[in-house]
């Protein structure tokens, strides 16, 4: 299959990265914000409601109160907790200031979009939409019926320009396009639920269709549906138009990567099919059990606008507890809602570096209970793992993310590696914010020494695929709000 081919020639490998060494061109990086020119704007209210029901809560599938019938108060409130500008920085050494979002990326680049088609919501008209997160403003596209296989009210469809991330980390960038569509799926599911709707996302999709609904330029890429169960109103359809708009351009010049796409051409659905179904993932006889999970009564609307990726973390010292860490592992049991995800792909791994109750180590996590797969001191080991990053050693615990690709694509073809990548950056968005809820930090790792870890883990199956480092984080002085 294609994916193993993609998938070898991106390990990062210690030759691999002296052979191959990358400058940046910073007068050619991307514009981190797509915008539609010449389309109508919508002003979406810049304070909706905050949730207030706790992180921990909807992190465990619990739903907050029903939302406000009213379809600009809804979008607003969907996308200021899920994909809006929460703070920024600024450069020490030039002056000049850069944004953060809600939804983490990978080297804040930010290849996803969020467009998204309305049907029969209140006080807002039937029609393709795409989220401007620059002005937090909606961009009409058009109006009318926009069909994507699915009935619900509101459709979000997720995008990727992988160039963005090619800019800065060339071939692999696809992996982390991949991830941090995993990412936006659970900011936008737990946005939903957070005001008392149902999401459930959609892999399994014609591209090219979906690509033709949406009108996006060649560069971008639909990668997930995100369905919604919202309040419908019984009112008349708008009048059917179309104003498309033309994209800005992102970079002066834009560079070829042949691999990035054939990998997305090797993993795209170009005729609706069935799906195999899934196998069952292996389970861990571990023999320590976990003891009730920590709690925390933060509310979902701060903890989402807070949470921040940690520049390093706190090497020595300051501990969490293992009530905390079994509140962490918690999180990532929850069954994710998707069509692909019947069984779960991805298995964790722990680098325990700092946890009270718990020797330094390695561990594999079951159900409820951790399985000590090596004793001793981690740290050195787990920095440099992760390309010699010191915070993957400085953090309270690192986990590998090892996922099964054989049986992902066995169930899916090309199109698994699509799947479980976007887990991975699931697990790693509810980690984030279970971490912030508990008055930590967390920080994806998307670089490390991927054969290294098969055989420092003694894998006789599976590829990692994320790193993850959650601890308390040293101060950083770039951010401003």
């Amino acid at each position: 299959m294609q994916w193993r081919e993609y998938h070898e020639f991106t390990k990062h490998t210690v030759e691999s990265l002296r052979r191959a060494p990358h400058t940046l061109d910073w007068a050619n990086m991307p514009d981190p914000f797509r915008h539609y020119e010449g389309v109508p704007l919508i002003d979406l209210p810049a304070d909706p409601r905050s949730p207030e029901i706790p992180a921990m809560a909807v992190l465990t599938g619990q739903r907050g109160a029903p939302p406000i019938a009213d379809g600009v108060q809804l979008i607003s409130q969907l996308l200021f907790y899920s994909a809006a500008i929460s703070a920024s920085k600024r450069v020490p050494s030039t002056g000049s200031k850069y944004a953060l979002r809600v939804n983490p990326s990978s080297g804040n680049l930010h290849p996803t979009e969020f467009h998204f088609i309305a049907h029969n919501l209140k006080d807002w008209s039937d029609g393709l939409y795409h989220y401007r997160p620059s002005s937090h403003m909606a961009e009409q596209r058009g109006l009318g019926k926009f069909i994507t296989g699915t009935n619900a009210s509101l459709v979000f469809v997720l995008t990727s320009i992988a160039w963005r991330e090619a800019w800065k980390y060339r071939d692999r960038a696809y992996r982390y396009c991949l991830h941090d569509i995993g990412h936006a799926w659970q900011a936008l599911e737990l946005a939903a639920r957070s005001i008392g709707l149902k999401a459930a996302a959609y892999g399994h999709f014609h591209d090219d269709e979906i690509a033709r609904v949406c009108g996006l330029a060649g560069d971008e890429w639909p990668m997930l549906l995100v369905a919604i169960e919202a309040p419908l109103r019984d009112a008349a359809s708008a009048p059917a138009a179309w104003f498309g708009g033309e994209p800005n351009q992102l970079s002066l010049d834009q560079l070829a990567y042949p691999r990035i796409d054939t990998i997305h051409a090797a993993t795209k659905i170009t005729a609706q099919s069935g799906i195999a179904a899934a196998e069952l993932a292996p389970t861990v006889s571990g023999s320590i059990p976990l003891p009730i999970p920590a709690t925390s009564t933060r509310p979902f609307g701060e903890v989402a606008r807070t949470r921040r990726s940690a520049l390093d973390f706190i090497g020595g010292g300051e501990s969490i507890s293992l009530h905390q860490l079994s509140a962490l592992l918690n999180v990532t049991r929850q069954r994710l809602s998707a069509d692909f995800s019947s069984s779960p792909f991805i298995q964790l791994y722990l680098y325990v570096h700092r946890v009270d109750g718990l020797e330094p180590g390695v561990y594999r996590h079951g159900s409820n209970e951790l399985e000590l797969l090596q004793t001793g001191d981690q740290r050195i080991s787990a920095a440099g793992l992760s390309l010699g990053q010191n915070l993957a050693g400085n953090s309270c615990v690192t986990f590998s993310m090892i996922a099964d690709l054989d049986r992902a694509t066995r169930a899916h073809g090309d199109r698994g590696y699509r799947y479980a990548h976007f887990e991975s950056g699931a697990i790693g968005h509810v980690l984030y914010l279970a971490a912030e809820a508990l008055g930590l930090r967390a920080t994806g790792i998307g670089a490390f020494f991927d054969d290294k870890v098969q055989r420092y883990l003694d894998l006789e199956q599976g590829q990692v695929i994320y790193h993850f480092a959650i601890g308390h984080p040293v101060h950083d002085d770039r951010l401003e709000a």
